[in-house]
């Protein structure tokens, strides 16, 4: 009895996280197009061929259904797993010298873009009307800010960047040059390839952290 009730317990996660997935994946579809303020909750359902009660029984809100498609779009997974415990983080910290830690960054940041670029887009444009919208934005971008700190901290430490630069000056620099907004007009809309703006990410943060090419290094800390 016990194998049995072991078994059916793990059926029924497996349901309510396929359940779960296929309400993320139909709000990914309409909050985009028709977009989040035209999409009620009964669309999202039909979309995902469930009831709406499941909806509500599974996210409450259709602002906390968002909220985690937001979430679940950045992360690439529905995993709680922490930033600082991801595993291109771990890489990045592994890397000794500034530009491959960039390098490293704009491969994870290529890849999270090809992603999360319509869903961050629909709810730049949802924010601009709608409030609860516009907390979930200022959220994501205080998030990303956090992050950015984060790296910024990661790179003052190694030595090399340019005197000027403090923790929240190379912060501001990386989390400009992340913007989706970046991605989109330079790959979505010209054409570019991905690799392309990879190199363009490097090139473009490395010199506005780094010192000249042929400028004495930054003196290394004692």
């Amino acid at each position: 009895m016990t194998v049995k009730r072991r078994y059916e317990s793990a059926h029924r996660q497996e349901q309510a996280r396929q359940t779960r997935r296929a309400i993320l994946d139909a709000a990914a579809v309409l909050f985009v197009e028709p977009g989040y303020a035209a999409t009620p909750l009964t669309a999202v359902a039909a979309e995902a061929g469930v009831a709406i009660q499941t909806v509500y029984k599974v996210f409450g809100s259709k602002q906390a259904l968002l909220s985690a498609l937001v979430d679940v779009t950045v992360a690439g997974d529905d995993e709680p797993v922490a930033l600082p415990d991801r595993q291109f983080v771990a890489d990045i910290r592994a890397l000794p010298e500034v530009r491959a830690k960039l390098d490293r960054y704009a491969r994870h940041l290529v890849d999270t873009h090809a992603r999360q670029a319509q869903v961050m887009l629909a709810l730049a444009a949802a924010a601009t009307a709608d409030p609860e919208a516009a907390a979930i934005w200022r959220k994501n971008a205080d998030d990303r800010r956090t992050g950015m700190s984060m790296f910024a901290a990661e790179l003052v430490a190694t030595g090399r960047l340019r005197p000027e630069h403090t923790v929240d000056t190379a912060a501001d620099v990386l989390w400009l040059a992340m913007d989706v907004r970046n991605y989109d007009w330079l790959v979505r809309q010209r054409g570019w390839p991905p690799e392309r703006f990879r190199r363009w990410y490097v090139d473009t943060v490395a010199a506005a952290l780094l010192p000249a090419p042929g400028s004495p290094a930054p003196a290394e800390s004692a």
